[in-house]
Parts: C-alpha cells; sequence; structure tokens
C-alpha cells in the first residue's frame, strides 16, 4: 500500500483521543477515538488501525476497522480486510470481497454548484414627465 506524499502518518504504537482535523492526506494505522474531519483530503485507515470515529473526509479507504458513520463527498473503498460498523454516506462505494460492513448505505448524488440567481429586470416606460401617456404608434417610423 503505497502512501501519498505528505500524508501524515498515525503509527500503530499512536492513541489519539480527541478530534483530528486537517488539510492534507492522513494514513491511520494506529488508534483514534472521536472524530476525524478532512473536507479537502483523504483518509486511509490502514490494516492495524482500530478507528472508533465520526469520520468525514474528501475520499475514505479504509483496511482496517472502523466503529463510527463514515461520510465522504467522494468516494469510500472497503478493502478486503476492512471492518465497519456504522453508516457509510458517500457519492461512490466501493466494496472488495471480504470486506465486512454493519450498516446502512446512503449514496448521494454530487454536489452541483448553485446556479446564479438572476437579478430580475427592470423595465422602463416611455412616459412624458408630465405623467400623460403618448401613443406608441410610429415610435419607429423614420
Amino acid at each position: 500500500m503505497k502512501l501519498a506524499e505528505g500524508a501524515t502518518v498515525i503509527g500503530r504504537s499512536v492513541t489519539i483521543q480527541g478530534d483530528v482535523t486537517g488539510k492534507e492526506d492522513v494514513y491511520v494505522d494506529g488508534v483514534v477515538e472521536g472524530t476525524i474531519a478532512l473536507p479537502e483530503s483523504r483518509l486511509t485507515v490502514g490494516p492495524n488501525a482500530q478507528v472508533r470515529a465520526e469520520v468525514k473526509a474528501r475520499e475514505v479507504v479504509i483496511h482496517g476497522y472502523v466503529e463510527g458513520n463514515v461520510r465522504a463527498l467522494g468516494r469510500i473503498e472497503l478493502r478486503e480486510t476492512a471492518v465497519v460498523k456504522g453508516d457509510l454516506i458517500a457519492e461512490r462505494l466501493s466494496i472488495e470481497e471480504n470486506a465486512s460492513m454493519e450498516g446502512q448505505v446512503e449514496l448521494v448524488e454530487p454536489a452541483q454548484p448553485e446556479p446564479a440567481k438572476a437579478e430580475p429586470v427592470k423595465t422602463a416606460s416611455a412616459q412624458p414627465a408630465d405623467g400623460t401617456q403618448e401613443p406608441t404608434a410610429g415610435l419607429f417610423q423614420p
């Protein structure tokens, strides 16, 4: 398993209790209890990891154990050795043979940018300053 260059590694002997947040990819092979929030990054849960957390990331790849709901803006991958106890919410989901999952799956539509709201068009009326109406016939005649 190749790590992304510059990824933060939480090794086998490391235990974290609390919140993990950041803007770079994270590889967990230790114990994390709490929340993991990486909205712009990929979280990889290694084969030795024990994660008991609510997880939100751009992408999530799971090789180890995760207890808690997992939400990805893109995709979630459950690899062969993955064990997940919680709900999965993502645009795409990939599950390898022998992976284990206990919970619900919700596949959501890709986030669409909101269309720009058009400003109402103001129409001008051709009225003389004295408030009387002039006939419009012949306006465009030379």
